[in-house]
């Protein structure tokens, strides 16, 4: 009975965010970063002095207030130390730069755990028969106001930035896509006709994922994982705008078009321009018809 008792108190502490008074955030803005926080920012977003000094500025101030409002649980035994969570908030608020915000103001909780955690998943088979199984996950993005990570990933990501993963942004994409009432791919976007081109140009793209997915082709820009669903290919769109611009920026002209304007900046200002891609060998095409899929329904 106490271990239950235990547990439920648990769940509740986790699930309430913590309202904090307009002044104490007030006075955490108005404190500077320590020098050796700043050297922990810097290092988080590794073009941060390519940033403008406004947008510095922002980055600054929008961290401040995660760290002030935001609570960091360690997991499995890991011990959440302070530049884990100015790492984590600094690639977080990256993508709020330039942009009105609140800072997540949904989110409350950041699980963290040290590498790679198991999470229980209910399968649905053939006929609708249910499994139990376990999954392996690098982050989860929930809709009470919790994403989960693995600090082993966060710290993969942050070192090979342009290596095309990075589960902070992706999981903090989920996050800004919940905005809109709904996990669907389709971010808050302010006007009718900006979901009208977003829905055109994503969902053209999302299909041709799936097709390349489902033929087992990779044109080494979108990762696979994107055609699971909308609001996976909006997280890894996401990732691929800010840790590898210029590529996505050749493949997908259109899409990233779109994510210039939704997040209002332009990665390819920070980062610098990949070598030229060897030529392909030619290669017999296959002409199959592209299933239509709706991207979101408005």
């Amino acid at each position: 009975m106490e271990a239950l008792l235990w547990l439920i108190l648990t769940a509740l502490v986790i699930s309430v965010p913590i309202v904090y008074p307009r002044w104490t955030l007030r006075r955490a803005l108005a404190r500077p970063l320590a020098a050796a926080d700043q050297a922990v920012l810097e290092a988080s977003v590794p073009f941060y002095r390519k940033l403008t000094p406004e947008q510095q500025r922002q980055l600054q101030r929008m961290v401040a207030q995660f760290l002030h409002q935001k609570k960091f649980i360690g997991c499995a035994g890991l011990e959440v130390t302070s530049a884990m969570r100015i790492t984590i908030a600094a690639q977080a608020c990256l993508l709020l730069l330039d942009k009105p915000s609140k800072v997540y103001r949904a989110l409350h909780t950041i699980l963290l755990y040290p590498s790679a955690f198991i999470a229980e998943r209910n399968e649905v088979g053939a006929g609708g028969v249910v499994t139990p199984a376990r999954q392996q996950m690098l982050g989860e993005s929930w809709s009470d106001g919790r994403i989960v990570l693995s600090w082993d990933d966060v710290e993969r990501g942050t070192r090979d930035w342009q290596g095309g993963n990075n589960v902070v942004l992706h999981e903090f994409a989920h996050q800004l896509d919940s905005e809109s009432g709904s996990n669907n791919g389709a971010p808050y976007l302010g006007s009718p006709d900006s979901y009208r081109s977003w829905s055109q140009v994503l969902s053209r793209d999302y299909a041709n994922l799936r097709q390349e997915a489902w033929l087992g082709r990779q044109d080494g820009v979108l990762d696979h994982y994107g055609a699971t669903s909308p609001a996976e290919f909006f997280a890894v769109v996401t990732e691929t705008f800010f840790t590898r611009p210029w590529q996505l920026a050749a493949r997908h002209a259109a899409l990233y078009g779109e994510l210039r304007k939704y997040y209002r900046v332009d990665p390819r200002d920070w980062l610098p321009a990949p070598p030229p891609p060897e030529p392909e060998p030619a290669f017999l095409s296959m002409s199959m018809p592209v299933r239509s899929f709706a991207w979101a329904d408005w």
